[in-house]
């Protein structure tokens, strides 16, 4: 969507510091929450700021219904804070929800009103402060230090001066503002379409389940959709449901349908894509009351309170994870994450002569702490899915699981630089990985120590996309 051409005016004002913390979390979804918990729980004075009134991100502010998986099919891979999170989350959502899903570590449904509090227990318990509706417009630079924020919110606009800074805002906000480098989509700019989600009420599970038996068709309606599609009931596009995630036996969220050309930093492409979605989520409604036993009596109770992202900007960082890394599930000496979630770029079909949807069962590869790093800045670290990768494996990193660990990472190498009064490239990896471990986090069997598996060359072809 095309913007009109704005004259500029110049404006300088004095403002007053309002923090001063060792270290602040910009954005507060799965990333920023996991950073901030960490930061503080290993004793820095720390910050979370983000722009709406709850925590969550994509996860409570999109939607999106389910959690990614957390295993890699035999064993959980993300664990630390993140696992905490699911697990408490599941406790809190009451016990017919726990009991369901207690086992549970892969595609397990997000009780929102729920994740909600649980965000806002962890991470006041933890001791990290929280400041709601508030965003940071502007970075202060001294050299290649970041010497402050300026936030805006309705006490007005002022500085926040901390020690260290992490980018926890999905877009590399705070990077693009500071000028590290960045790419964005693929070669030609583009980016991974939006979904609007939502949750539906009056839904029977039961009737749904022998639906999709009787007709032969997956959980993700396959034939259904294809059949609406040509009767013009649905728009032409994706041929399944990305996923339905069952709350109770009556309650569903739906990750469903695209809103293609939009960019998630456009504040004009979000306007529009809100409204799109909205429409969009009208027609499905009306499809699935027509076509899907178990949905005639659906009530749509919440729509995403903006559109679901799954890709904006990726930094220049010290290291760029690529997909060579992916498929030869390459270790790396100063892992902070280990990653097995395959790679889900939507709608991006490429011919090749390897296919790469998902790694080998039980195997996954490693995610280095310089992928993180932002070039040009030393007390900025990045932290979710605009770390330092190529194309494909942000379409792997960018999961919430994934952001989880990364932001433990980010958080405890914060409050180690916040003590020495260092930037983040002095820190000791050998004792973060120490701490990261102690404090839950799985970073393979031999931590640190260089690996990879040798692969068949070849270009990637990508499956149809999942999440």
């Amino acid at each position: 969507m095309a913007k009109q051409t704005a004259q500029t005016i110049t404006i300088s004002s004095e403002l007053p510091i309002s923090y001063t913390p060792d270290v602040v979390v910009v954005g507060g979804g799965a990333s920023g929450v996991a950073a901030a918990m960490a930061a503080a729980r290993n004793g820095a004075d720390t910050l979370l700021i983000e722009q709406r009134g709850y925590l969550g991100g994509m996860g409570t502010a999109a939607l999106v219904p389910a959690f990614c998986p957390y295993s890699d099919g035999e064993k959980p891979i993300i664990r630390g804070i993140g696992l905490d999170l699911l697990n408490e989350m599941k406790r809190a959502a009451g016990d017919a929800f726990h009991e369901r899903y207690k086992e549970q570590l892969d595609w397990v449904p997000i009780d929102v009103e729920t994740l909600k509090r649980v965000y806002d227990q962890q991470v006041l318990e933890s001791g990290a402060k929280i400041l709601f509706h508030t965003v940071a417009d502007q970075v202060l630079l001294e050299g290649d230090r970041i010497s402050g924020l300026v936030i805006s919110n309705k006490s007005g606009r002022s500085v926040v001066q901390a020690k260290l800074y992490i980018d926890a805002s999905g877009d590399a906000d705070l990077a693009a503002l500071a000028g590290v480098p960045f790419q964005t989509g693929g070669e030609n700019g583009e980016l991974q379409p939006g979904t609007m989600c939502y949750l539906v009420t009056g839904a029977d599970k039961a009737r749904f389940d022998q639906f999709c038996q009787d007709s032969g068709q997956s959980k993700q309606l396959d034939k259904t959709i294809v059949e609406a599609q040509q009767n013009g009931d649905l728009p032409e596009g994706r041929k399944r449901v990305s996923g339905i995630a069952w709350i109770t036996d009556s309650i569903a969220g739906f990750n469903f349908g695209h809103i293609f050309g939009i960019d998630g930093t456009s504040a004009e492409d979000l306007t529009y894509a809100a409204i799109e979605g909205r429409k969009l989520i009208d027609v499905q409604i009306k499809f699935l009351r027509k076509y899907v036993p178990g949905f005639e009596n659906i009530h749509l109770v919440h729509s995403g309170d903006q559109i679901g992202i799954r890709e904006t900007r990726r930094i220049a960082g010290d290291y760029t994870l690529v997909v060579d890394d992916f498929i030869s599930m390459r270790t790396f000496e100063d892992d902070i994450a280990r990653n097995a979630y395959f790679i889900d770029i939507h709608l991006a079909n490429a011919s090749s002569t390897m296919v790469i949807k998902h790694l080998p069962k039980g195997k996954s590869h490693g995610v280095p702490y310089r992928c993180m790093l932002p070039q040009g800045k030393s007390n900025l670290i990045v932290a979710g899915r605009s770390v330092s990768s190529d194309r494909p494996v942000q379409g792997s990193l960018r999961v919430m699981p994934n952001c989880f660990a990364m932001g433990q990472a980010a958080g405890t190498a914060a409050a180690m630089a916040s003590v020495t009064g260092a930037g983040f490239r002095e820190v000791n990896i050998p004792e973060l990985q120490r701490r990261l471990v102690e404090q839950g986090a799985w970073l393979g069997e031999n931590p640190g120590k260089v690996e990879a598996v040798t692969v068949a060359s070849g270009h990637i072809e990508y499956d149809e996309e999942s999440n």
